[in-house]
């Protein structure tokens, strides 16, 4: 790509893996539930990451199966700490300093959001707009998600930057025709950097000129 400096419009985050430092206790919990109910698929808490809640509880055999893991991680949510990398709250701040519209794109749904802003009451002031897997039909690894993101920050997604750590967020980003900075927190470096444009082994890592940097 050839190189042009201050053309990122709009900067796109994913929430789990990039700002917060949760992909560990969902990967535990997610694991848990597999050696209880057998879904069948290899390496199942792993599998899923990126999906919308719905396409995992689709994985269980049966209404009452689905209803029991969603009501155990309901409650796993109600108690789990919610802790930021270091680093990602002030490049948050350091971008709407400089005036670039921020968006939060994450398969979390609503009530996972509101656990969330209980424990951190700022953390919605901080974006223009926050697009949550309800709000979408169809889920990462479909580019849907970056597109209203973008739409509803009022800028074009070929302007867009998107951050990522998950193999369906990437692949979700790329398909938009944002261009993706890739973060090696959930994923090896080397399953990560085939699906980014840059990519870093964590948020403390990324700066405001990585992002401002069209390469």
């Amino acid at each position: 790509m050839s190189q042009t400096t201050n053309r990122a419009r709009g900067v796109l985050f994913d929430l789990d893996g990039v700002l917060l430092d949760s992909e560990g206790l969902y990967t535990i919990f997610w694991q848990q539930m597999d050696d209880e109910y057998k879904t069948g698929i290899d390496n199942f808490a792993n599998y899923i990451k990126g999906f919308h809640l719905s396409r995992i509880l689709g994985y269980f055999k049966g209404d009452d199966t689905r209803q029991q893991v969603l009501d155990k991680l309901l409650d796993y949510e109600r108690n789990m700490r919610f802790e930021f990398f270091p680093g990602a709250i002030a490049l948050v701040k350091q971008l709407r300093d400089a005036g670039i519209p921020i968006a939060i794109v994450t398969s979390s749904d609503r009530k996972k959001m509101q656990a969330l802003y209980s424990q951190h009451p700022e953390f919605p002031t901080l974006f223009d707009q926050i697009v949550t897997g309800d709000m979408v039909s169809k889920a990462k690894p479909d580019p849907q998600c970056y597109l209203i993101a973008a739409q509803q920050i009022g800028a074009d997604i070929n302007d867009c930057v998107v951050i990522e750590d998950s193999r369906n967020g990437l692949i979700a980003g790329r398909d938009s025709g944002a261009r993706v900075i890739g973060i090696a927190t959930t994923m090896s470096r080397d399953m990560v950097a085939p699906l980014c444009d840059l990519m870093v082994d964590d948020i403390s890592q990324l700066t405001l000129e990585h992002i401002m940097k069209k390469q």
